[in-house]
């Protein structure tokens, strides 16, 4: 819980971003071998963060480079350098309070700065921010350990040689470089709410952690709309959780689910994000507008009841906003609640040489939904087959082939 201000602390003490994770895993590995001898401190987050000083201050004594910060260093830290001090502290130097919100914010922004790619962003955010272990975000997103701490360590390589600071961007980056940051933790979210492959449908630890790093965000950046709308569309998707699977982890599909189940406290959230949002102004954006959508379904006491019209017009603004065959897709969706299911076949028809699409199944699976309700049995079969075929995740394999029965 307290390793994102642990190393955001340790970072901004060292100048060295490596240096501060590596510190910091020095210092928990002392306390497991001192609080069970001597007790656990009064301040467990002041003992690590002293102890992690300490240990940088080694780290510059055997760099001869660096040499001359020592007297700096030392007197920063309380750390006694007479040659039998021991390096042992002179005080129990807490953390600042006054600079944890900027230690965290600036941990995130570092860990998605644009120098790095995009699953690099992910595994180093996860891993420094969110605290995971190089075991937990290798089952997440289904990759060999070895792996994931090699793009952990390329990443911490790559940010030290291009000399990022670490700090939080000034104003005129800030837009730019925020979106970067809500983009990796949405991604993150998005795999535990729709695993892409392995045996669960959703990675409930995955989109846990997702909703926590939105909050944190929230708190941190309170007067940026988009941060509380991430939040909120990350609450309304979650809060539907419980009633989209069965005790067998099979899929149920939203017109099957019993809505009672839904988690009513995240709706609060998800919706109070959404207010929150509101409240600031500045229209909504990317993410406002798929909160907005989660919205009318978390309200909605049935499928039938839901108000598709306003929807679609959702989905039109997002897809002025942002284009993409998805929501285009999504759109077709919502169309055909709303007005039926031919005219969302000539959207869907319209999508059929998207590349972005050409190994979904979703764009075959939504087709053979519209063939079916028009009463194209044949096409329809054929649609499903193409579905199943590319569909990654073994559950929803298993929804296309019960429809597939049924026919």
């Amino acid at each position: 819980m307290e390793s994102a201000r642990i190393v955001g602390a340790l970072t901004r003490y060292t100048g060295d971003f490596a240096l501060a994770e590596d510190v910091a895993q020095e210092a928990l590995a002392e306390a497991l071998v001192h609080w069970p001898r001597e007790g656990v401190p009064r301040d467990p987050v002041a003992w690590l963060l002293t102890t992690g000083r300490r240990r940088a201050v080694d780290a510059f004594r055997r760099r001869s480079a660096f040499d001359e910060r020592l007297p700096d260093l030392a007197a920063a830290s309380g750390v006694d350098m007479s040659p039998d001090g021991g390096g042992s502290s002179g005080s129990a130097a807490g953390p600042d309070d006054s600079s944890d919100d900027d230690d965290v914010l600036a941990l995130m922004f570092t860990s998605c700065h644009p120098v790095l790619s995009r699953e690099a962003q992910v595994a180093l955010t996860l891993r420094v921010v969110g605290g995971l272990t190089s075991d937990e975000i290798a089952r997440a997103f289904l990759a060999p350990t070895a792996t994931v701490q090699a793009r952990i360590t390329r990443a911490k390589k790559t940010l030290s040689a291009a000399q990022v600071p670490f700090t939080v961007p000034p104003d005129d980056e800030l837009g730019a470089r925020l979106g970067s940051v809500l983009s990796v933790v949405y991604l993150i979210f998005t795999e535990g709410s729709s695993a892409s492959s392995g045996d669960a449908l959703i990675r409930i630890d995955l989109a846990r952690e997702a909703r926590r790093l939105g909050r944190v965000l929230t708190r941190l950046m309170p007067g940026e709309h988009e941060v509380h709308s991430l939040s909120a569309l990350m609450e309304l998707t979650a809060a539907r959780f419980p009633a989209r699977t069965d005790a067998d982890g099979e899929p149920v599909l939203l017109e099957d689910q019993n809505r009672r189940l839904w988690d009513s406290s995240a709706i609060r959230r998800g919706r109070a994000a959404l207010a929150a949002a509101t409240r600031i102004g500045r229209g909504l954006g990317y993410y406002g507008l798929q909160a907005s959508i989660a919205e009318c379904h978390a309200v909605a006491p049935s499928v039938a009841d839901t108000d598709w019209d306003r929807i679609v017009v959702l989905y039109e603004a997002l897809g002025r906003l942002a284009p993409s065959p998805i929501v285009e897709l999504n759109r077709a969706v919502a169309v055909s609640m709303a007005r039926g299911p031919a005219e969302a076949l000539d959207i869907v028809d319209g999508l059929a040489d998207s590349d972005a699409l050409a190994r979904s199944h979703q764009l075959a699976g939504v087709r053979a939904e519209l063939l079916i309700r028009l009463g194209r049995v044949s096409e329809a079969r054929t649609e499903l087959d193409r579905a199943i075929s590319l569909c990654a995740n073994p559950r929803e394999r298993t929804i296309l082939r019960r429809k597939q029965t049924t026919l």
